[in-house]
């Protein structure tokens, strides 16, 4: 047993083991970005306190309040109950400029926006009357709202603008939602109408924190968006018809009709899915940012074991190809530099960006370990070469990090090429032979082509 133990397979065992208590501090450096990454998050809320967060934005909604008769119990008389029955817009049009900065909290930055929207909504006459003649609940007299969800009030600046009918209006605070999203409203009399057309004009400046999404809230909802950004990230149920984006930022047209969404023009306060199924058809467009450190960092992490067991491979191939003797301990010093190069990664991109951050990162370790080998394996030609194979699997690995598409094509060609040549190399050695110790004489390992 005790000679086993001193075999090459043995050897190659034990560096397994020591690959595998690797996986202590890799793991601790992901729960640290995890951590850093929940504090980014806590600094742009920080942001959006004061700012205005993701915004949501609709049409005009006109809501009328009913009195609807409800059961109470068997052979029991129903009962009157107040309720309201919503009816959206034949045609919506938005137009919004957005103006974009950056905003930091601490050494975290966020894209914040004010969007200056003009926004036209109008009922039709004959959508009113077949409203109130389809409404199976008696109308509270002509009293009605007009109502706009916004989903940060917030982010509401100024609203320059609101005409009904020609005739000037003003907004009003509410305690009523549509959906999940708060409400601004404007009273009508709709007996004073006596079934015209309502036409609606607003302008607005709404400010908010990385996104701006829209509702589809008419029969046909007309879309024009333009901003300051040149790295939008199109999100929702709804994709913009045509687009262009260059350095100077982006536009972008969508239209979208009833027929493309899940809800009516017409729907009572009693509908439970309504909220659901408006959430479901936001669309709009994100401030995206293109350099995620975090997002970064956790998928150089993802490949840290690979990396550090390749390095301890080349350890092991200097040591038996060459009849050296490494001790477990240096070992895991240099899987704690490999497993430091995450740690220094993460802290220098937080200040300098992922790219410098990577280059500076890999250098200091490729540096530190090649010094190291050269005194553990007492060749400098050895170090020489040991740093230069750990700069060329990192530079292997940012190449991985930036091939989002074609990350694991590239990792499993680099892994099939990496054990055929541990196979070349490994091609003539003894497993059965032992380990050359510091007190016998180095033992030939190798067979005699």
């Amino acid at each position: 047993m005790g000679k086993w133990t001193q075999t090459v397979t043995a050897k190659v065992l034990g560096v397994g083991v020591l690959a595998l208590l690797m996986t202590i501090p890799l793991l601790q450096v992901r729960g640290l970005v995890s951590e850093r990454q929940q504090l980014r998050e806590g600094a742009i809320a920080q942001i959006a306190q004061g700012w205005g967060g993701k915004q949501v934005l609709g049409g005009p909604v006109l809501v009328v309040p009913t009195l609807q008769q409800v059961a109470v119990a068997e052979n029991q008389p129903s009962q009157w109950r107040a309720g309201s029955e919503s009816m959206l817009a034949d045609a919506l049009k938005l137009d919004v400029a957005m103006a974009v900065e950056t905003r930091s909290y601490g050494i975290y930055a966020a894209p914040v926006f004010v969007a200056t929207v003009k926004l036209g909504g109008q009922f039709r006459a004959q959508d009113l009357a077949q409203f109130r003649r389809a409404s199976n609940a008696p109308w509270q007299g002509g009293k009605a709202e007009l109502r706009l969800p916004i989903g940060d009030l917030r982010g509401l600046q100024e609203v320059s603008d609101l005409r009904i009918n020609g005739q000037p209006a003003r907004f009003e605070s509410s305690a009523e939602r549509l959906g999940p999203w708060p409400n601004v409203v404007v009273p009508v009399d709709l007996d004073t109408l006596s079934d015209r057309p309502i036409d609606v004009q607003i302008t607005l400046k709404l400010a908010g924190t990385e996104a701006l999404q829209l509702l589809p809230l008419a029969r046909s909802t007309d879309v024009t968006m333009h901003a300051s950004w040149s790295d939008p990230s199109f999100i929702g149920a709804a994709l913009p018809l045509e687009h262009k984006i260059d350095a100077a930022g982006f536009s972008a047209h969508w239209h979208l009709l009833d027929l493309n969404r899940s809800y009516g023009q017409h729907w009572t306060d009693v509908d439970s899915d309504m909220s659901a199924a408006l959430q479901a058809s936001t669309f709009g467009v994100q401030l995206y940012q293109p350099v995620d450190v975090y997002q970064r960092n956790v998928r150089a992490g993802k490949y840290g074991l690979l990396f550090i067991a390749m390095t301890f491979v080349a350890f092991f191939l200097f040591e038996v190809l060459k009849r050296l003797r490494v001790h477990p301990v240096q070992y895991l010093l240099v899987g704690a530099a490999l497993a430091t190069f995450y740690v220094v990664l993460l802290a220098l991109s937080e200040q300098i960006g992922f790219g410098p951050a990577y280059a500076l990162a890999a250098a200091a370790v490729a540096v530190l370990v090649g010094g190291y080998a050269m005194a553990v394996l007492r060749a400098r030609r050895a170090g020489l070469l040991l740093g230069g194979v750990l700069g060329l699997i990192y530079a292997m690995l940012y190449g991985l990090i930036a091939a989002e598409q074609y990350a694991l094509l590239i990792g499993a060609l680099v892994l099939l090429a990496m054990v055929g040549l541990m196979m070349y190399l490994t091609r003539r050695i003894d497993w059965y032979a032992y380990v050359p110790t510091s007190t016998e004489p180095p033992a030939a390992i190798m067979e005699q082509p």
